[in-house]
């Protein structure tokens, strides 16, 4: 393949993806940092050992679960238990949709991933499936979980 054309085909993918990529690994992670490196990983897997795809959405479905594998084997190495946090801010954005953001972030991890997922990206319950690697029914319960929590925390406010 032609590496212009190459180039310019990753270039536009990671313009539609990135942030995708970024937000899902912010979700996870918690930090900015380490939501960046986690992007960058994705891309760089993207570039040097992607698949095949058929069509922009498997090839987004595979970026998300290549970013959500990064990010499980970041949460169980032994270096993330030794980092320092400092202070990381979220980006400027509307007080109402900082509360919920916020809400979402102190979610409890199995529950802030398909949350995020659903509402933020827009996948459907069996798509969240593939990408956490989890049954429907497991999806569907950290679903109406994740709300509940969510209900409390937000009337709380």
């Amino acid at each position: 393949m032609n590496q212009t054309i190459r180039s310019h085909t990753f270039e536009e993918t990671y313009d539609a993806y990135s942030g995708a990529v970024y937000r899902l690994a912010m979700v996870y992670l918690g930090r900015r940092t380490d939501a960046e490196d986690i992007t960058q990983e994705a891309f760089t897997r993207l570039l040097y050992r992607a698949p095949d795809f058929h069509g922009e959405d498997h090839k987004k479905r595979w970026l998300l679960q290549v970013t959500a594998n990064l990010c499980r084997d970041q949460l169980r190495g032994f270096w993330r238990k030794r980092v320092i946090e400092l202070e990381d801010s979220l980006p400027a954005a509307p007080s109402e949709e900082l509360e919920a953001l916020s809400a979402v972030m102190g979610l409890p991890e199995q529950y802030r991933l398909p949350i995020h997922l659903h509402y933020y990206e827009g996948y459907s319950v069996s798509e969240i499936a593939g990408i956490m690697k989890l049954g429907q029914s497991a999806v569907k319960m950290r679903l109406k979980r994740g709300r509940e929590l969510l209900k409390i925390e937000l009337e709380g406010l």
